[in-house]
């Protein structure tokens, strides 16, 4: 069975979830310290959405934005070490993330 045409909702809409799950109204609660580690999450109280269900296009320009500062902020830590070669200074990078310093 086909879903009808008025009610595919497109893939450049914004939608606004209006409820949330047991689990992230219990978080909310307990940011707002209305609701205590262990007690029983039944009878909860209501709590406001403003949980906004971005687009694939939006997610990707997120994504490709963080890509960008991740390189510019690699590019200026190799020119300040170029910059500290070159005045004869010794610097020393830290070691990268799956680097744990012992050779193999």
């Amino acid at each position: 069975m086909s879903i009808h045409k008025s009610l595919n909702l497109g893939s450049g809409i914004i939608t606004e979830r209006s409820v949330f799950t047991r689990r992230e109204r219990v978080e909310k609660l307990m940011e707002s310290d209305a609701f205590e580690e262990g007690a029983i999450p039944l009878g909860l109280p209501k709590v406001k959405t403003r949980m906004r269900v971005l687009t694939k296009r939006q997610l990707k320009a997120i994504a490709a934005a963080e890509r960008e500062a991740a390189i510019a902020e690699m590019e200026a830590a190799q020119a300040a070490q170029r910059a500290a070669e070159a005045a004869g200074e010794v610097f020393e990078a830290a070691p990268e993330a799956g680097d744990d310093g012992e050779g193999a």
